[in-house]
């Protein structure tokens, strides 16, 4: 017969409950509740960017929350702010074309995770509510990459 080590009948007891959880068959309420995605990323022309907002993509009114947009061209290129004539515009949901944003903070460069020089910001939304944030940019005169505007909606508490 065949026997397994304690350590192999725990490791595959994590698996099994790891399975049980995430099929929802031993849901853990504390774990569902604040589970949020890490990393959002949305695609224009040959531009894609991952959007991160700090505290967890769970901002709240009257807190400082960090954004950040990691750039990149078609084949991963990173695309540092020092290269893109970017602009960050901040609706209200429900806003209509033409409206003037309610915020535009100014980006700077900054590095996050693996990306060094990304277009970032610091916002304090003003209450609690769905927002809409616009990035768009344009390549400066050393760089190539195409007229870009990307959307990402974001629910302040």
């Amino acid at each position: 017969m065949f026997h397994l080590s304690n350590k192999s009948k725990t490791l595959g007891l994590l698996v099994f409950l790891g399975l049980l959880i995430e099929s929802g068959i031993f849901p853990i309420p504390q774990l569902n509740s604040t589970l949020v995605l890490a990393h959002e990323v949305e695609v224009s022309a040959d531009v894609a960017a991952t959007f991160h907002l700090e505290p967890n993509h769970n901002p709240r009114a009257g807190e400082t929350a960090k954004i950040w947009f990691a750039l990149t061209r078609r084949g991963g290129q990173i695309i540092p702010l020092e290269q893109c004539n970017c602009k960050l515009a901040i609706y209200p949901k429900g806003y209509k074309q033409g409206d003037k944003p309610l915020m535009e903070p100014p980006l700077k460069a900054v590095s996050a995770e693996r990306y060094k020089g990304i277009p970032g910001a610091n916002i304090v939304f003003p209450k609690a509510g769905i927002y809409e944030l616009k990035l768009s940019g344009s390549a400066k005169t050393a760089a190539n990459f195409k007229p870009f505007e990307l959307t990402y909606t974001v629910t302040v508490r």
